[in-house]
Order: C-alpha cells, then structure tokens, then sequence
C-alpha cells in the first residue's frame, strides 16, 4: 500500500480576486522525488508555503505527513525541512554558526552533535568556521540543505534550489537528493531543468495556478500525443517565427541548428511544414516528443489568468 506524504486537493489561493493556485490536487508518495514544474509565476512558491502552513489556503483541504495544512503548519514545519528560492541564512555568521543558530531554534537537545552530523553529511566541516557571506552558489546550496536536515525531516520542500549554481554543484545535489530519498525521506522540488525533471521519479506541471500534467516523465510524454518534427540545418532558425503562427503547431524551440516543432496532429504538423520540404540545406525528418515538447505545448494551450500580475 502507497502511503502518501503530501496529499491535498482544491487547493486554491488568490490575490487580489485572482487565483494565484487554482484549485490544485497533489500527491506524493513517501520516499518519492516529485519534480514541481513551472514557468516564473506559476503559483509553485505558493504552493509550497501552503503546504508547510505558511499560508492559508482560501479554499481547499488536504495533509502533510498525515498533519492537517491549515490547522497544524508549526507540527508540519517541525518534520519538514524548506528551502527557499533565495538563501536564507546570515552573510556574516560562518557555517557552524548559521547550523548552530537553525538548531536553536528547533530546539534541538543535542545541539553540538545535530551541527557535528549536518557538517559531516554535507561535507561542510573542513570550512565550518568560513562565513557564509564568502561561499560560492554552490556551497550556500550545501549549507541551505544542511539546514534543513539538521532536525532530520521526513519531508523536504526544495524551491528552486538549483538555481544559480554550476552544472557539477547541481549534479552533486542531486546525487544527495537521491541517497535522502533512499532513506525514505519525500522530496517536492521545483525546478526550470528539463536535465532534472528527467531525475524525479514523478512530475507535476503547473502554469498560471493549474496542474496541467502529472505522472512520470514517460507518462506524460505519452498522455500528450505530440507529434514532433526536426527541423535541421544551418537556416532552421530563421523558420522559427513563420512556424509559430502556423496552423497545427502548438510549439516550436530552436535547439542549437535544430529547431523542433511539435502538433497535436500529425497531418496537420506536415502542411505547415510543406513549404519548406524543399529548401536546400534543410532536413526535416520525425523526432522523438521530449519532455520540454511537451512543456512548452502545454503552456502555449494554457490560459493566462494573471496576465497584468505575478506570482511565483
């Protein structure tokens, strides 16, 4: 039987009489890295925060670790750990320091030993008394992560915690995404990288407040029945345009000297791409539908119901 950590339906929250989350469901089961997906301004941060019990939700019910989101945020954020968009500790206290005073307030009774395990499993303790103002992208992610798992959560809420830092300090957190999910710990992330949706083991798509697609990352390539064409050569680019306003194609993205364009219906997708069948220099043969197809397929369709606003 799944028993799930995170389990919410309806959830909605608006600003301003417009809905940031509109009415979202979610479920994530223990020990599962879910991917949370989104454009900037897609209610994911919202989410997130709900979730924790950092706001209330205006409608919608639902639980974390089994605690209620609206009546029981402080017990939730007790077993959770929540790292947020920008780093959150202080410039000026070293490593140790910022782990000492997170494990304060936390009240942890073995303080010492807590910071010693956090220092240790990030591997931070050769540099525990640089201060945190001096660190590199990467090493502020370190540092955010061993502050959340200093009270050793079950949950982790990452948003957007990549962001910012070199391909190799991201490979290396997720390598340490997955051996805390081994350990049975749940993991909601969001991210804007295709490279990591591709590591989570289920995906939840959101644009404008709505959930667009859920399942596995070959799930919801399969749910969308794209059909997707390549365009190669040294003038695809210049077809970019043309062929975003052409009938049958719900998107187009340049990748280097290709350009894949994608169409719910393949018949369709190959008369807008007839009149340059021909065109000398250019290929155009059948591709594989990625996940980023899909992405951007779904939020062309998607309706923008915060156009003037923003949300995150």
């Amino acid at each position: 039987m799944n028993h799930h950590a995170i389990e919410v339906e309806g959830l909605t929250k608006r600003y301003g009489g417009r809905a940031v989350v509109d009415d979202v469901a979610l479920q994530v089961t223990q020990g599962r890295i879910c991917g949370f997906l989104g454009p900037n301004g897609s209610g994911k941060t919202t989410t997130i925060r709900m979730l924790c019990g950092l706001l209330t939700p205006d409608a919608g019910r639902g639980t974390c670790l089994g605690l209620d989101i609206v009546r029981d945020g402080p017990a939730i954020r007790r077993q959770a750990g929540y790292m947020t968009q920008k780093f959150g500790l202080y410039d000026d206290l070293s490593i140790r320091e910022n782990l000492d005073f997170v494990a304060r307030l936390f009240e942890l009774p073995q303080r010492r030993a807590a910071v010693d395990a956090a220092l240790a499993q990030l591997g931070l303790a050769a540099r525990q008394t640089q201060l945190a103002g001096t660190l590199s992208g990467g090493w502020k992610q370190r540092l955010a992560l061993a502050a959340c798992l200093i009270h050793q959560p079950r949950l982790l809420l990452l948003d957007e915690p990549t962001a910012g830092v070199d391909p190799a300090a991201r490979r290396d957190f997720w390598d340490q995404i997955h051996q805390l999910a081994a350990q049975g710990i749940t993991v909601l992330v969001s991210t804007h990288y295709m490279d990591e949706a591709e590591r989570c083991h289920d995906l939840v798509y959101i644009a404008y407040g709505k959930v667009l697609a859920r399942g596995t990352g070959r799930e919801i390539v399969a749910q969308a029945g794209l059909s997707v064409r390549a365009i190669e050569g040294e003038g695809a680019q210049a077809l970019v345009a043309p062929l975003k306003s052409a009938p049958g194609v719900t998107s187009v993205a340049a990748f280097g000297n290709t350009v894949h364009v994608a169409g719910p219906d393949a018949a369709a997708l190959d008369a807008a791409l007839a009149p340059w069948r021909d065109a000398p220099g250019l290929r155009i043969v059948p591709a594989q539908a990625s996940l980023e197809d899909v992405f951007i397929a779904l939020l062309g369709r998607a309706q923008d119901n915060f156009a003037q606003g923003h949300a995150s």
